[in-house]
């Protein structure tokens, strides 16, 4: 069964199949009542393979040898996608499974799997996985995210007036490496929460979302300002002097949800969607040479990403981190720990020299 967008697509997407040698007919609101039950009783009979429709067959419909389900609409309802895939589920002698085929990337919507009871990513969950597989899974990831909770970021306290004065008024992440830092996902976990696009968190405020030509968008917050706002920085031709064009402004927001809402509006018309998209199978498979040879320069020659490590699309997030001053970043973080530890020191000096210089004076006897 296909669902298509309107009356045109239907019969253009039936004569393809036509075409090609497929039987495929199709039904619409404006079919005549008799033409439709004959055509779906048919469908049902096994008389043809395909039948194509518009917006009839969402929800309601028992045609239970469904076995393949052609997504060639989009929608951002996950009713309606649950409804669509849900003419396949139904459950038949003469089939084991239904083959739901996504044209449009209308599953980036979202659905209820298992996985997704678990807490995981269904695209990351290999084929036959059982619940106890699920459950291990889920386990790991958990695991992960309390070693991720483990680390402290370099924030300053509530009260900022006494960070100049209070060497315990800030708190540091233990990175020993750039790469304990680029490897910091607790950022982009939130924002690919509430997006479904490949956004990576370059530091604190500021979050890059890159296309294929290396044009990107960027959401961030300048201190004090409470609002956000989304720029555009548009890459230019090798040939010009500078590699970038000036930032420009897409849009204001008063929160970050707004933002990042706008931003993927934005980046859903103008980006190449395969590319900026987190649920794509390129970003599952082993990292490019190109990938594993440009991040290994920075890393220990005794652990070098490889290809059984490291992801394509892992690796482009670090790659997008380095790109736009991870190392910077970590060196900041660094010195602002140095001095954090200095001024620890040099106050423990004081109160030491201090006990030192106390005098201390006894009671006084009065003579008689």
């Amino acid at each position: 069964m296909a669902f298509c967008v309107d009356l045109a697509h239907v019969s253009g997407l039936t004569n393809t199949f036509r075409k090609h040698g497929i039987d495929a007919r199709f039904i619409t609101g404006d079919t005549p009542k008799k033409d439709r039950s004959a055509r779906l009783d048919a469908f049902k009979n096994c008389e043809y393979p395909v039948l194509v429709n518009c917006g009839v067959f969402t929800e309601g419909t028992d045609v239970p040898n469904i076995d393949c389900v052609l997504l060639a609409r989009p929608t951002k309802s996950r009713n309606m996608l649950v409804q669509m895939i849900g003419r396949g589920m139904r459950l038949h002698p003469d089939k084991e499974n239904c083959h739901v085929i996504d044209m449009v990337a209308s599953l980036a919507t979202g659905i209820v799997t298992t996985p997704t009871l678990f807490g995981l990513d269904p695209s990351e969950i290999i084929v036959e996985a059982a619940v106890d597989d699920m459950k291990a899974l889920q386990d790991r990831k958990e695991a992960e995210e309390q070693r991720a909770q483990e680390t402290i970021r370099l924030r300053p306290t509530k009260d900022a007036a006494q960070t100049s004065r209070s060497p315990r008024s800030l708190v540091f992440t233990d990175y020993n490496s750039v790469f304990d830092l680029i490897e910091d996902t607790a950022e982009e976990r939130h924002i690919r929460a509430i997006s479904p696009h490949a956004w990576v968190c370059v530091s604190h405020h500021r979050y890059i979302l890159t296309n294929m030509d290396n044009t990107y968008l960027k959401i961030e917050k300048f201190p004090p300002n409470t609002s956000w706002v989304v720029l555009e920085v548009v890459a230019l031709p090798a040939s010009s002097k500078a590699r970038y064009a000036r930032p420009r402004e897409i849009l204001k927001a008063d929160n970050f949800l707004d933002a990042v809402h706008g931003a993927d509006t934005y980046a859903a018309k103008k980006y190449i969607f395969p590319f900026i998209s987190m649920n794509q199978a390129w970003r599952r498979r082993e990292a490019t040479e190109g990938q594993l040879a440009f991040l290994n320069k920075f890393r220990s020659k005794e652990d070098p990403f490889t290809p059984a490590t490291l992801t394509k699309g892992r690796a482009t997030d670090m790659i997008t981190k380095f790109k736009f001053g991870a190392r910077g970043q970590f060196a900041n973080f660094e010195a602002a720990k140095r001095r954090q530890e200095s001024n620890q020191e040099k106050t423990e000096q004081a109160v030491a020299v201090a006990a030192r210089e106390k005098v201390s004076v006894g009671p006084l006897l009065s003579e008689r």
